[in-house]
């Protein structure tokens, strides 16, 4: 029977999804702050800006209600672990298409269930938003939204991981690196969850000379490419052993026929682009992942 609803679910997965690995359809994001996000109030009407072609690009830019884009597993497969996924473009525009849509899709397709971050940017030419305040609002908020409906979703609350691509990746670490406990006395239940992820991955993020390490920090998976910028690729290496000496478990995958964005392609069938199988299996290795009928 279970073997019969998963060969369903992907017949209908592929009638949806196009070779270049996005879909027509997404589902339907979930705003984060139902009333609109606080400090994006002059804004808040305002439009978003969508780039997007047959090729896999899919941009968006003029971000001002932060949400999230579930892509949940089958229940015939779902293992209750649960990664936020926050995509990269320089904190000046959102790479949804290789970094974000399609990576959601195979996380779902392995029993894993993604959600698709919506940050607000940064550094687009006009911006009012701050990385470590309002990018980083949006991503504690993602956590927390995601433990407040935990088993609404099928998700162990012990189980939710933050994944960054490049500057995603700067905001996953920071995730790990700067938590914030829930407020118990919280009128809405959302600010009442903590928001520490409880494992991060890094896949090529920049700023790692700001990254701090100390123990108690959530596990990490790292990856990226060997002719990635030298601040990236010899970066991460270095992010790897300040995990190494506080004794927190990390894992470092340098590619070396891998540059930068790389992100994830169905289509891709290098060592790089099977970065996923990895990540899935350190999760396993890591408890973080239990397979159905474990």
């Amino acid at each position: 029977m279970k073997n019969s609803l998963f060969l369903a679910f992907s017949l209908a997965t592929a009638l949806f999804f196009s070779p270049s690995g996005y879909s027509e359809e997404t589902p339907e994001e979930i705003s984060l702050w139902e009333n609109g996000a606080p400090g994006s109030e002059e804004h808040a009407d305002e439009p978003e800006n969508v780039d997007k072609n047959d090729s896999g690009r899919f941009n968006v830019t003029n971000v001002h209600n932060p949400s999230i884009t579930p892509y949940l597993p089958d229940p015939s497969i779902a293992t209750g672990t649960a990664v936020i996924v926050a995509p990269g473009g320089g904190h000046k525009k959102l790479c949804l298409g290789h970094e974000g849509y399609t990576l959601g899709q195979w996380f779902a397709d392995h029993g894993i269930a993604a959600f698709i971050l919506k940050y607000r940017l940064s550094r687009e030419e006009g911006s009012p938003y701050t990385l470590e305040g309002n990018a980083m609002d949006d991503t504690r908020r993602a956590i927390r939204m995601i433990r407040n409906r935990a088993e609404e979703w099928g998700i162990r609350k012990d189980s939710v991981g933050v994944l960054g691509f490049s500057a995603g990746g700067e905001l996953a670490a920071y995730a790990a690196m700067w938590p914030e406990k829930g407020d118990p006395k919280a009128t809405d239940p959302i600010e009442k969850e903590d928001s520490r992820p409880d494992f991060q991955a890094l896949i090529y993020p920049g700023k790692s000379d700001t990254f701090t390490v100390e123990k108690g920090m959530p596990p990490v998976f790292i990856a990226c490419g060997y002719h990635d910028r030298p601040d990236i690729s010899r970066g991460m290496a270095e992010v790897y052993l300040k995990y190494k000496e506080v004794g927190i478990p990390a894992e470092l995958h340098i590619y070396s026929n891998a540059g930068h964005g790389f992100g994830y392609r169905p289509t891709a069938t290098n060592a790089a682009g099977r970065w996923t199988e990895r990540f899935r299996e350190w999760l396993v290795d890591s408890k973080f992942l239990i397979e159905p009928g474990s």
